[in-house]
């Protein structure tokens, strides 16, 4: 396609799902959660029809000679859909927000003010890799009422394009628009221009997929992005921390799992508890083959761990970096006020975490850091919508307007003012 006829192409994807996002904003709680049952059942009757579009993107994939991790990241196994095919379930069994009123009260005027949730209205979607995202994004979709308009990565689009064809054929079996749910079916980076640049048709973009992605969307896009470019999370053990507990939760903040946005990053710890915690620690760490960037003070307590730890200094840009690696920065603060501080400085204000008994610190420690998901005695990685209970996540915003955090179901509506008289009149 050239730039004319892609231009041409957006903006009829536009059309389309401006007209399709009325009428799920009407649609039934009944009819939308029986297109994700209906999708739901579809995912798991797509044998070989499915199979044969993932096993293009995979043969693709490995003849360009893209690294084993991205190819795995295509590949569509029966565990993979069954997941999909259960969010789906899941979300349907969840209550419907859309239509709800809150904060309803009257006002002296005799006139009762609240606000009802409402869609937002069509939103975009740009994501790599994963094909499986096709699937988050639209149940989201159809669950908050919304239209999407979906660009996966070129790697992944016949996979893609067999995914999306499901959920039009879930969308139609009952009684709702095909086109609520459109996939950009060129590969052409183009598309991507256009997608972000028609205010007219979209009401907000989601990038997920890498920071230099979700950089070029930011920076080019005309109409809002929900996003967040760096998952730097920090957590930060109190000198009245349970020890033993503080062990346990740290690790599997760093270690569970190396490359999501949530693992841990950054590791504060109070002078007060330094010489008791750190070598307890380090020798889990080191264990596990995770090098620990570190400031002077946290070195030198380190320095009698048995084996060949992995230990370096620590320069200026480790306190801001999200190593998604088996890498930690680690630091002695005197105490909560330097740990705020730091935090509120170097973070990428994504999530943070203190570990204390100390309820006054854990109360400060909630107030006063700027980041989306704030978390007391516990590992950052619940930072999830699946583990916050939203059913499922469209992505994670550290945006202060509209969404914060996971961005399930309520981050994919607005409220508006609904005024509920009797004939008042303004005096």
């Amino acid at each position: 396609m050239n730039a004319f006829n892609v231009a041409e192409y957006m903006q009829a994807l536009g059309l389309q799902a401006r007209a399709a996002s009325a009428q799920m904003a009407k649609a039934s709680a009944r009819a939308k959660n029986t297109a994700l049952r209906a999708l739901a059942r579809r995912l798991r009757e797509a044998g070989e029809p499915l199979a044969q579009a993932n096993a293009l993107d995979l043969a693709r994939a490995e003849a360009a000679g893209l690294a084993a991790p991205m190819v795995d990241r295509l590949r569509l196994t029966p565990k993979v859909i069954e997941t999909v095919a259960q969010g789906c379930e899941q979300l349907a069994a969840m209550p419907d927000v859309i239509g709800d009123i809150v904060g309803l009260k009257e006002q002296p005027s005799g006139i009762r003010v609240g606000q009802m949730r409402v869609p937002i209205g069509v939103f975009g979607m740009i994501y790599e890799s994963r094909p499986n995202v096709t699937i988050e994004a639209a149940s989201l979709a159809i669950k908050s009422g919304n239209a999407a308009i979906l660009r996966g990565g070129s790697e992944a689009i016949d996979s893609n394009k067999a995914l999306a064809q499901m959920v039009r054929a879930a969308l139609a079996e009952a009684g709702l628009p095909e086109d609520a749910v459109q996939l950009v079916a060129t590969t052409d980076r183009e598309a991507v221009g256009q997608l972000i640049a028609m205010p007219a048709f979209v009401d907000v973009i989601i990038p997920r997929g890498g920071k230099g992605l979700i950089e070029r969307i930011s920076a080019s896009a005309k109409v809002p992005v929900i996003k967040h470019l760096d998952g730097n999370c920090h957590t930060y053990v109190d000198d009245t921390a349970d020890l033993d507990m503080a062990v346990v939760v740290v690790d599997n903040a760093k270690t569970q799992k190396y490359s999501p946005c949530n693992a841990t990053e950054g590791l504060l710890v109070a002078r007060g508890v330094a010489a008791a915690f750190l070598p307890r620690i380090g020798a889990v760490f080191a264990a596990k083959g995770v090098e620990m960037r570190c400031d002077a003070e946290a070195a030198a307590l380190l320095e009698g761990l048995a084996g060949q730890p992995r230990i370096v200094p620590a320069s200026e840009q480790d306190w801001f970096e999200e190593y998604l690696a088996p890498v930690i920065s680690i630091k002695v603060v005197a105490g909560l006020d330097e740990a705020i501080a730091h935090i509120n400085h170097y973070s990428s204000h994504h999530t943070d975490a203190i570990l204390t008994r100390d309820h006054v610190n854990a109360q400060r420690f909630l107030r006063e850091v700027d980041s989306a998901s704030v978390m007391v005695n516990a590992s950052t990685r619940f930072a999830d919508g699946f583990e916050y209970g939203l059913g499922a996540e469209i992505g994670i915003s550290t945006d202060k307007f509209h969404a914060r955090g996971p961005v399930g179901i309520e981050g994919l509506t607005s409220l508006k003012y609904v005024v509920l008289g009797q004939g008042e009149i303004r005096s």
